[in-house]
């Protein structure tokens, strides 16, 4: 079988694991347990606003580029149960929910329902779900035009990726295995999957999955013995108070949350970091055989320092960027530093950051001494076929 049949068997392969990895996830959990107290009645439907009869705005005094007051429109359900009925709604903008709309744009309507009856209609949110799907298309057609066959084995694994988190990480969470435990899990599967597909069956790889699957379980461990020591619960996260709630009506364990979350967002950083070590190293391995064991781990080292600069920045602004706006509510408290430097919050988002970063350092020395131990040991049978013959005809003249 030629190289290409095996890519397209591969991508194949993968497609079906993910199929049946959506299939099986309702017998690990059937997520959809979680009644809603408040809106259960309430459903949400594609509308066009068909008509804006009258509106009466004006700027916002605090505000720059927001507008203030009310709009009264007519609206035509789309799709569902009400398709194509019509409904004159007014639309209340406010600084929070700010939704000014005009003739024929398509929003989200939110429809409550008492006894079966329509009781209001208001509009949700804008539909931007078209949005989504048109970067969503780019990015698959950028990737498959510069990256040809493996920008093609790149979308395959991140929907296995996406599929493996959504079916499969997040049902063993509900069902109450440890989130750590199914954060790693799902870090390997992925790892594997990922590795073998891009870059196929090499010391190259395996060395990548090595290297990323011990710098994923070395931030996870930072992380949760720094939590410990801090007393960190993770209880503080963004919408606590609905996931102790969802906590109190599955196996849910709230306390590892934090430390799963760390897992997942440093696993891509982690893995593109021993995938450049791990390669790097065979490649320069295959240009000079004749450097030794510390001459080609120093080698991976010095590739190494100059990736961590980069990738550590990344994960911390990244990290940093997901929490400005609680940077700029600290920042505008004017907090006392004593205050700020031991606030829950705080030292939550910069435990996640450090501990991310400190596993993707410790990724470099781990995968450049894993690929030095595969390239310098695993040699082929004809290769130590040679060794054993200059052996014997060394010894062999002393006799």
């Amino acid at each position: 079988m030629n190289q290409k049949k095996k890519d397209y068997l591969g991508m194949i392969i993968v497609l079906i694991l993910s199929v049946g990895m959506i299939f099986f996830s309702k017998f690990i959990y059937k997520i959809n347990f979680l009644n809603d107290k408040v809106h259960r009645n309430l459903v949400y439907e594609e509308a066009l606003v068909t008509k804006v009869d009258k509106e009466l705005l004006q700027p916002d005094s605090k505000v720059p580029g927001i507008m203030l007051g009310y709009q009264d429109v007519e609206i035509e359900i789309l799709k569902g149960e009400y398709k194509g009925k019509k409904f004159n709604i007014r639309n209340s903008i406010s600084r929070v929910y700010n939704i000014k709309v005009k003739e024929g744009m398509k929003v989200v309507a939110g429809i409550y329902k008492d006894k079966d009856e329509i009781s209001d209609v208001a509009i949700y949110s804008y539909k931007r779900d078209g949005v989504i799907y048109f970067l969503i298309g780019i990015f698959f057609v950028l990737l498959i035009v510069i990256g040809k066959i493996k920008g093609v084995k790149s979308i395959v694994g991140l929907i296995f990726t996406g599929v493996t988190v959504m079916f499969f990480m997040l049902p063993l969470m509900f069902s109450g295995v440890n989130p750590i435990i199914a954060a790693i899990i799902t870090a390997i599967i992925t790892t594997f999957v990922t590795m073998y597909l891009i870059s196929g069956k090499s010391k190259k790889t395996l060395a990548a999955i090595i290297g990323t699957v011990l710098g994923v379980i070395a931030a996870g461990v930072i992380s949760y013995a720094a939590g410990n020591v801090a007393h960190l619960s993770g209880i503080t996260m963004e919408n606590a108070e609905n996931i102790l709630y969802i906590s109190e009506n599955s196996g849910l364990k709230v306390k590892g949350l934090m430390f799963a979350a760390i897992l997942i967002a440093s696993l891509g950083a982690i893995m593109d970091v021993a995938m450049s070590i791990a390669s790097s190293l065979c490649e320069i391995d295959s240009i000079n055989k004749n450097l030794t064991k510390k001459q080609l781990f120093e080698s991976g080292m010095n590739v190494g320092k100059d990736i961590i600069g980069t990738m550590s920045n990344t994960l911390i602004l990244a990290f940093a960027g997901s929490s400005l706006n609680l940077l700029i509510l600290l920042t505008a408290a004017n907090m006392p530093y004593i205050q700020i430097a031991n606030l829950d919050i705080v030292c939550t988002e910069i435990i996640q950051g450090l501990s991310g970063s400190i596993g993707l350092v410790l990724t470099v020395p781990i995968t450049a001494f894993v690929s030095v131990f595969l390239i310098k040991n695993n040699k082929s049978e004809k290769e130590r076929g040679s060794i054993y013959e200059k052996f014997i005809k060394k010894h062999s003249g002393k006799q």
